[in-house]
């Protein structure tokens, strides 16, 4: 195997003259350093990660837990961190390995030493499962519930999109408004049960039980929620799923049972997923810019590692937007061109 001894010993130059070229240190002439890459790059050296992380005391890697790798959502909010990530020169360990505070809390301390911070996705968390955790190791919360932690967090205007987009409905005259609701326990599924009930109260009208039908984030689930809707007497006019991918399973259950869309009963989802606009009809919904998401909970992570955890603790909430299209009653120019 060609080592840091090899390249220098071709390139003519000490063994720390090529340690500075591969740190990224600015002590190099560029004549000098391009002759080291160039002699690299002919013995296919690669420099050692581990090794370095010795020297420097890190490992240029970000840890990021999620509940779910499943559907678009994750895999844009994956690519938003992703991007950020190497721009910053930063790689990303990607788990999905838990379940429960105390799979989190020992994922967290198995990852101590392995990566320079953490961005952690869980429903499940709050101040005390982060007690546990090493007090010098960067965390980001996203899209879980903040309150007593003292720790850096980005989430989404969930209670406020669903207000908006429930508002939309009853605007072109629902009345009886169905929500298929996210998993339980989940902080974004709660969020936007409230901003739900909220929209109703506004108009005057009362949050019915019997028109909240459980959902757990996927198609299967918006599918047998939707039929369960069906089967009340009289139907509710409108369904509002708390995420497109139940929407989409909604709106496949209707289809099955002769429902016409928008006509019969109107769907709108929230996320704005990239499929939700190619749908038929295509899905009204509530947009969240998701990559960037991901992408700005990135920037805090390595502003808090830059920063040895020496702050405030930040909160930021990502704005959403209504995105209305024929699922609900709006032209079909919804639908993008080909």
């Amino acid at each position: 195997m060609v080592t840091i001894k090899d390249v220098a010993r071709q390139a003519n130059v000490s063994v720390a003259t090529v340690s500075r070229v591969f740190s990224g240190a600015n002590v190099v002439r560029e004549e000098t350093s391009k002759r080291i890459r160039d002699v690299a790059a002919k013995l296919r050296y690669a420099p050692h990660g581990g090794a370095r992380s010795l020297i420097t005391s890190k490992t240029h890697t970000l840890g990021v837990l999620l509940p779910d790798l499943y559907g678009e959502f994750f895999s844009e909010v994956i690519r938003g961190i992703d991007l950020a990530a190497r721009q910053g020169g930063y790689h990303i360990l990607v788990s999905r390995s838990y379940e429960g505070r105390g799979e989190i809390e020992e994922t967290m301390r198995a990852m101590r030493g392995r990566v320079d911070g953490v961005l952690l996705m869980s429903p499940d968390v709050d101040a005390d499962s982060l007690r546990n955790v090493p007090s010098n190791l960067p965390v980001v919360l996203v899209c879980s519930a903040t309150r007593g932690s003292q720790t850096d967090s980005v989430t989404i205007q969930n209670s406020r999109g669903a207000r908006q987009m429930v508002s939309h409905l009853i605007s072109l005259g629902h009345r009886r408004i169905a929500i298929i609701k996210g998993a339980s326990g989940n902080y974004d599924a709660a969020e936007r049960l409230r901003g739900y009930r909220a929209a109703l109260r506004d108009a005057g009208i009362t949050p019915l039980r019997e028109l909240e039908r459980d959902g757990d984030f996927t198609e299967a689930g918006g599918y047998a929620a939707a039929g369960e809707l069906l089967a009340i007497s009289p139907r509710p006019t409108a369904i509002f799923a708390a995420n497109d991918s139940m929407a989409i399973g909604a709106l496949s259950a209707l289809r099955e049972a002769g429902v016409i869309v928008p006509k019969d009963m109107a769907v709108a989802g929230f996320d704005d997923i990239p499929l939700a606009r190619y749908m038929d009809p295509p899905l009204s919904s509530v947009k969240v810019p998701i990559s960037n998401l991901g992408a700005r909970a990135v920037e805090i992570l390595l502003q808090g590692i830059a920063q040895k955890n020496g702050h405030p603790p930040r909160r930021e909430r990502v704005a959403t937007e209504l995105v209305i299209r024929s699922s609900c009653g709006a032209p079909s120019a919804g639908r993008p061109p080909p």
